[in-house]
């Protein structure tokens, strides 16, 4: 069984796929015919996260030339539009190559090209999507494609309800099941003590970063009770690791945070950005989350996506324009000194996750390659 996962450019696409690909390793453990990680093959671009990740997981990956359209410019737009050429060029070459059973689209411009071209191949196809209101890109593939895996009930209606399943959005085991021995020799952080875990997105969020140091002033008479783990994105690595340096905190700076896992374990309260790969894994560990929707989000999913959380007392929100140092510190103190909220807040996360997901969409995928 040869099997194509495509999409990424953000850990928001990868990630799911990478859950899908464990399942289906897992599962076929206990066939006599049991798959490698060689069987599945990811399809992104050389640009995107897609590009060091999967190597590092040790599967293969395949190089598509494809640009994003999303918020660009007209101009821009046009030649995403033509390098769609070179994408299907691309697409189609890879699946003479591969041959495979079943390509899954994972979202990511690298997806769109490789679903398309395996529909006109006759090959089964299926897309996830992972927000509350589908891009573009998914809108139109789930038109053709064989099955459309959702995260949330009020997608299925962009889709034919037919062929459209509510499967929640997948996990990977290991954010599921974390060693914290391993996750505090990753991250050498005081044990017993409060750990707040700030990230951005993979390149790193700039008004968190800018809120989070300004945040520092305000909880000054905290820094021996609390630590901080904190992703910044390259650009502003070296200030944000002086301002905590600078005003006494413990804690963790780093630009990227590939054991995404050991970080979750150590955390008591995450702040973080509302996509929903982010979403997804919170609520499937239960840790409260701070979330700071991306304002550009398309659709603007991202405070769609938080609003639902926090109407279920599982997360809070703060709008990105009413974002400060001082509204941040105070969120954060607020939890930090209110156990019961915090346990509370854990309760609900953990009912609203989805920690089989995965499972879903590999027994729909087998369904398609069986017909």
């Amino acid at each position: 069984m040869k099997i194509i996962i495509a999409g990424g450019g953000t850990g928001g696409h990868l990630f799911p796929g990478l859950a899908v690909a464990e399942e289906f390793l897992h599962r076929s453990e206990a066939t006599d015919r049991p798959m490698r990680k060689n069987d599945i093959v990811f399809v992104g671009t050389e640009r995107g996260i897609e590009a060091r990740a999967v190597p590092r997981e040790a599967y293969p990956l395949k190089l598509v030339r494809a640009r994003g359209m999303a918020g660009k410019s007209p101009a821009e737009k046009v030649k995403a539009g033509l390098v769609m050429f070179a994408t299907l060029y691309d697409s189609f070459r890879i699946l003479k190559q591969v041959r495979p059973d079943i390509v899954i689209g994972v979202g990511g411009y690298a997806s769109a090209g490789m679903v398309a071209a395996a529909h006109l191949k006759g090959i089964p196809t299926m897309v996830l999507e992972q927000n509350s209101v589908p891009g573009f890109a998914n809108r139109s593939l789930g038109r053709f494609v064989d099955a459309v895996a959702v995260t949330y009930q009020e997608s299925i209606s962009f889709f034919p309800p037919e062929k459209t399943y509510l499967t929640g959005n997948p996990v990977r085991k290991k954010i599921l099941s974390p060693d914290y021995d391993t996750a505090y020799s990753v991250f050498p952080l005081q044990k017993g003590m409060f750990t707040v875990f700030v990230f951005g997105g993979s390149l790193g969020a700039k008004s968190i970063n800018r809120a989070m140091t300004d945040a520092l002033h305000y909880l000054l008479d905290l820094r021996q009770n609390i630590q901080f783990l904190h992703q910044t994105g390259e650009r502003d690595h070296e200030a944000v690791k002086e301002a905590y340096r600078g005003m006494g905190f413990t804690g963790i700076v780093a630009p990227f945070i590939d054991r995404m896992a050991e970080a979750y374990a150590l955390a008591d309260i995450v702040v973080c950005r509302a996509g929903a790969t982010t979403l997804s894994e919170v609520t499937a560990i239960g840790k409260p989350a701070v979330l700071i929707p991306y304002p550009f989000a398309a659709s603007n999913h991202q405070e769609h996506n938080a609003g639902k959380l926090e109407d279920m007392g599982a997360a809070k929100t703060i709008r990105d324009r009413e974002l400060s140092g001082e509204v941040l510190a105070e969120t954060i103190r607020e939890l930090y000194s209110n156990e019961r909220r915090r346990k509370e807040m854990q309760k609900a996360a953990v009912a609203f996750g989805r920690v089989d997901a995965a499972e879903k969409v590999v027994d729909i995928a087998l369904s398609l390659m069986k017909k």
